[in-house]
C-alpha cells in the first residue's frame, strides 16, 4: 500500500462496529480500508492454541489474559487499577486517571477489539432508556426505540442472537413486531437459574425509591451465542465456563465471523495506528495519517503514511475515538468531544445457597431479573438490571483456587463447630469442604445505568505519551448521587433476595487492593466494578451546539466524518450495549451508502438484502 492511496471509505478500528461497517459497505461494492492498531491472526504464531496456553498460565483470568502483550499498542486492563488501604486508588498502565473515583473498565486493542473477549449478552435497550431527560435526568436520544427497532432485528441476525421473544416482551417490556422471532432458540437455563426461578418468581421486594413492591421473575437473557449449530453462525455452545475470553467451539459471536464474510473490496491493515485526521478549509476530512509497525517489540521499524477516502469512519473504542478527535483538533465546536464518559458500574453481591448451585457450568450468565430497569423509581435513583452469575464468586471474591488455599490454611472459618474449623484441612476433609463451599456459591451482578455527565471525560496531556509518541488518554471519572442512590437501592434489594433464598450473604466492601471502586454513601460502604461498557465521548444529538454527531453518527463539523459505536450513545440504560451499538452502526451504514452514492454514483454491484430484517412475509414483499 502506498502513501496517498484513495478509497471510498476508511474505517478506523476492526472491532464489532468497524467489522460490521466494513462488511455493509463492502457488500454494496465500495472499496474500504480498515485500519486496526492491534495485531491480527496473521501477525502472531500459534493462533487460538497459543491464546489458550496463555490463558491457562495467567495468574488472573481477566479478559485480556489470553492476549499477548503489545507494548506499542497496550490494552487497558482491569489489573491496572487497585485500591489503596486507607482510601483512594492507584492507576497504572495505558490510561492516565485523575478523577475522584476510577474508571474501572478495560478494553482490547487487537483485531476484533473487545469483541474477541466479551460476554456475548445482547439485551435490547428499553424504550424508556431513549428519553431519560424526559424522566428528569441525563439526555434524550435524537431517535426513538421505534426508529431503531428494525435495526435491532438486523443486528440480531448479524450477531446470531438466541432468545425467548415472549419472555422479552412480557417480562422485560420490549416491543417486537408481530411475526418476528430471534434467529436462535433460547440458551438453556442453568441449574442456578432454575433454582432461583422456583424460589423467587412471583415474590415481591421493596425498592426504597419505589412506592409499590416489585415482582421478581427470572428471565432468560438474549445472547449472541448459538444454542444450535447452523451454517450461518457456526457450532453450538457446549457450556464451557471459559468463554470469557475464549469460546472453545466458536459458538459465541466475534468480529472474526463478520470478517470472514468481507468481500474482495475490503482491505484490512493491522498494526496500523491512526494518529491524526487531516481536514481542508471546508471541514472535509482529506486523509488519515497512521503509523505502521512491523514488530510490537521493535519500535524502530515504525513507518508513517497517509491514506485518503471520500468517507472516514471512526469505529474504535469510545475512548480511542475521542483520543483521535482531540489529537486532531477536530469535531469539537460544541466542546463535547471526550465528555460524558459512561460505563455500567456494577455492584456485586455474593453468598452461599443452602444447597448445591452447580456453578462454573455454561456461560457466565444466562438469566436475570428485569423489573428494576424501568418505571417511576428511575427518576429518584439509577435503574439497574440484575444478572444472575453462573461462575460462583469468580468475579466477586476470586477464583476457586482462593477458596482451596483458605481451607488449607484456616479450615471452615465460616462454620464454627464444623470439622476442621480454625485449622487447615487436608485429604478427604478438604475435598468435602471444597465441594460443599464452592458448590453452593452464587453471585448477583447489578448493572447500574450511568447517565451522561460532561464532568466525566477524556482529555489529552502531551506530557503523557505512548511508545509511538501519541498522547495517552487522561480520564476524569466519578459517580453521581443519582447513581449512588441506585447502588444503595440495589444492595437493599439484594438483601431481600438473599433472605427469600435463605442464602448466607458474604458480600464485603472494604478499602484495599481488591476494591479500587470503594466509596461511602449514606452511612454505608460500597464498591463497584467496571462492566467493560465504555460509552459517551462523542454523543449524538439533535443540535450541533450540544452534541458531536447527528442521529446518523455523522460529525456536525465534518460532513464526511462519522464517529460510530458506543461513544455516540446519549444514554446506556441498563442493558449490555453491544447490540444497540451494532444496530446504530447498521443504520449509519445505510446513510454512508447514500452519501457515497450521491458523491460517486452507483458502483454497479448488486445491493444486498435490506439492512432491516423483515418481521413478516408481508413486510418482505413490500421492502
Amino acid at each position: 500500500m502506498t502513501s496517498g492511496e484513495h478509497f471510498d471509505a476508511i474505517v478506523v478500528g476492526a472491532g464489532i462496529a468497524g467489522s460490521l461497517m466494513a462488511q455493509q459497505l463492502g457488500a454494496r461494492g465500495w472499496h474500504v480500508l480498515v485500519l486496526e492498531a492491534g495485531v491480527g491472526d496473521g501477525d502472531q504464531d500459534g493462533g487460538q492454541a497459543s491464546d489458550g496456553e496463555r490463558f491457562r498460565a495467567a495468574p488472573a483470568k481477566v479478559p485480556s489474559s489470553a492476549i499477548a502483550a503489545n507494548p506499542l499498542v497496550p490494552s487497558p486492563d482491569v489489573l491496572d487499577i487497585g485500591g489503596v488501604t486507607g482510601g483512594g486508588y492507584r492507576a497504572d498502565g495505558y490510561l492516565i486517571q485523575n478523577g475522584p473515583l476510577p474508571y474501572a473498565s478495560g478494553y482490547l486493542r487487537v483485531n476484533g477489539g473487545t469483541g474477541t473477549a466479551w460476554t456475548g449478552l445482547t439485551p435490547r435497550m428499553h424504550p424508556e432508556d431513549f428519553r431519560t431527560e424526559d424522566l428528569g435526568y441525563g439526555r434524550n436520544w435524537p431517535i426513538s426505540y421505534d426508529e431503531l427497532e428494525p435495526y435491532y432485528r438486523a443486528a440480531e441476525h448479524e450477531l446470531g442472537v438466541a432468545g425467548d421473544l415472549a419472555e422479552q416482551r412480557d417480562h422485560a417490556g420490549l416491543p417486537f413486531p408481530d411475526g418476528y422471532d430471534f434467529p436462535h432458540r433460547p440458551a438453556p437455563a442453568s441449574h442456578l437459574d432454575r433454582m432461583l426461578a422456583e424460589r423467587l418468581d412471583g415474590r415481591h421486594v421493596l425498592d426504597p425509591a419505589h412506592p409499590h413492591s416489585i415482582e421478581l421473575r427470572v428471565v432468560g437473557t438474549p445472547q449472541a451465542r448459538n444454542s444450535t449449530a447452523t451454517d450461518a453462525h457456526g457450532p453450538a455452545c457446549e457450556g464451557s465456563a471459559s468463554c470469557i475470553p475464549l469460546c472453545p467451539t466458536g459458538a459465541k459471536y466475534t468480529p472474526r465471523r463478520t470478517q470472514e464474510r468481507w468481500g474482495p473490496t475490503v482491505t484490512l491493515l493491522t498494526r496500523a495506528v491512526a494518529g491524526q485526521l487531516h481536514a481542508d478549509a471546508t471541514g472535509r476530512i482529506t486523509g488519515v495519517e497512521y503509523q505502521r509497525y512491523d514488530d510490537p517489540a521493535r519500535p524502530a521499524t515504525l513507518t508513517r503514511r497517509t491514506v485518503h477516502a471520500d468517507i472516514v469512519v471512526l469505529a474504535a473504542h469510545a475512548i480511542e475515538n475521542a483520543r483521535l478527535l482531540l489529537a486532531s483538533g477536530l469535531g469539537n465546536s460544541s466542546g463535547q468531544v471526550g465528555r460524558n464518559l459512561m460505563d455500567h458500574p456494577v455492584l456485586l453481591t455474593w453468598g452461599l445457597m443452602p444447597e448445591q448451585t452447580g456453578p462454573y457450568r455454561g456461560p457466565g450468565s444466562t438469566s436475570g431479573l428485569e423489573g428494576f430497569r424501568f418505571g417511576p423509581a428511575r427518576a429518584a435513583r439509577a435503574p439497574f438490571r440484575i444478572e444472575i452469575g453462573n461462575w460462583g464468586w469468580g468475579w466477586a471474591a476470586g477464583p476457586p483456587d482462593d477458596e482451596v488455599a483458605a481451607l488449607l490454611r484456616h479450615g471452615n472459618r465460616d462454620m464454627p463447630g464444623a470439622a476442621g474449623a480454625g485449622r487447615g484441612l487436608f485429604g478427604k476433609a478438604l475435598r468435602q469442604a471444597v465441594g460443599d463451599r464452592i458448590g453452593r456459591q452464587f453471585a448477583l451482578q447489578f448493572e447500574m445505568e450511568q447517565s451522561a455527565d460532561p464532568a466525566n471525560r477524556v482529555t489529552l496531556d502531551t506530557r503523557h505519551r505512548d511508545l509511538l509518541g501519541n498522547p495517552r488518554p487522561v480520564l476524569t471519572y466519578d459517580l453521581s448521587d443519582h447513581l449512588k442512590r441506585g447502588i444503595a437501592a440495589a444492595k437493599a434489594v439484594s438483601d431481600q433476595i438473599f433472605a427469600l433464598l435463605g442464602a448466607q450473604d458474604h458480600s464485603r466492601y472494604e478499602q484495599g487492593p481488591a476494591q479500587p471502586g470503594w466509596f461511602a454513601y449514606g452511612g454505608r460502604t460500597y464498591a463497584y466494578r467496571g462492566a467493560g461498557h465504555g460509552a459517551g465521548t462523542h454523543l449524538m444529538g439533535a443540535h450541533s451546539a450540544d452534541s458531536v454527531v447527528d442521529s446518523w453518527q455523522r460529525c456536525w463539523d465534518h460532513p464526511n466524518l462519522y464517529a460510530v459505536g458506543c461513544g455516540s450513545m446519549p444514554s446506556l440504560g441498563t442493558s449490555n450495549p453491544t447490540l444497540t451499538m451494532a444496530a446504530i452502526t447498521l443504520r449509519s451504514a445505510e446513510q454512508i451508502h447514500r452519501d457515497l452514492t450521491g458523491q460517486r454514483g452507483a458502483v454497479g454491484l448488486p445491493v444486498p438484502r435490506p439492512t432491516a430484517v423483515p418481521a413478516t412475509p408481508e413486510e418482505a414483499s413490500t421492502s
